[in-house]
């Protein structure tokens, strides 16, 4: 890409299932299926640079991404959050895409989602690289910290802060009931990138994995980060309606991209 600061791509806004789920004719799948705004695919993100490429996860709807955003599955280097499906299922698409193209991709995530992954796909390490990144890393001039934060129900995942040029962001998909010290890392952010599955979740909360937009709320009045952007939505989020947000806040569209730098755009593409 050309200019000095890093930009950040929306590749896929969606919860596990993704929107529209195939069995559901609620309104918000049916204006999904239609082709409208509700349309989301499994959350993942790239980051571009003059320094080179990233992904954040790799669900299993990264093949139509890399379709979508014309890239012939030359992003030889993902970080991985967590080893649920929604976030690595495509990993053996992208092994077999580095086969094909004699590349060496390098998978990083912390020692533990690795050992998952491996159970999960114990043949892609012959065309992909794992590196632990447990103690924090560096790649492409960003320096990045990991930490487990707690999944509810569905256990753990691990939230990302990156830093360059006195920007900071963090990338935080799979979460809820972030306690005093999973915090933070969440302080002093031009940028948090924040799952929030629900508007506003019904359901007990001992079953639930990850922030409502209420609770999401009540984070950011804690953390005060600069611009918050929401993601990892259900079905349950209908973009049509005033979602009644902070001037601050923003929801991620498909295909909106975001400089890592003077925070200065927003820019639906």
């Amino acid at each position: 890409m050309n200019g000095r600061v890093d930009r950040l791509t929306f590749l896929g806004t969606g919860d596990a299932m993704g929107v529209p789920r195939v069995y559901c004719e609620c309104e918000v799948c049916e204006e999904a299926r239609s082709g409208g705004m509700n349309r989301r695919l499994r959350s993942s993100v790239l980051v571009e640079g003059i320094e080179g490429d990233f992904l954040l996860d790799c669900g299993p709807d990264w093949r139509t991404q890399m379709e979508m955003i014309n890239r012939r599955a030359d992003i030889t280097d993902v970080i991985v959050t967590h080893a649920h499906f929604d976030h690595i299922g495509g990993l053996p698409e992208w092994a077999d895409a580095c086969r094909w193209q004699q590349l060496k991709g390098r998978l990083f995530a912390p020692q533990e989602v690795l050992d998952a992954i491996s159970k999960q796909f114990p043949w892609i390490n012959s065309y992909i690289e794992f590196i632990a990144n447990d103690q924090g890393m560096e790649l492409n001039g960003w320096s990045i910290t990991p930490w487990k934060v707690h999944h509810g129900h569905n256990g753990y995942s691990y939230a990302y802060r990156f830093e360059k040029n006195d920007f900071a962001w963090v990338y935080c998909s799979d979460a809820i009931g972030l306690d005093e010290e999973q915090k933070k890392p969440l302080h002093m952010l031009d940028l948090l990138i924040l799952g929030t599955s629900f508007v506003r979740e019904e359901a007990e909360y001992h079953t639930r994995s990850v922030y409502d937009m209420y609770e999401a709320a009540e984070l950011i009045d804690e953390v005060v980060p600069s611009e918050t952007i929401y993601t990892h939505m259900s079905h349950h989020v209908d973009l049509r309606e005033d979602l009644n947000l902070a001037a601050s806040v923003s929801i991620a569209r498909t295909g909106m991209t975001v400089d890592l730098g003077n925070y200065s755009s927003l820019l639906s593409e």
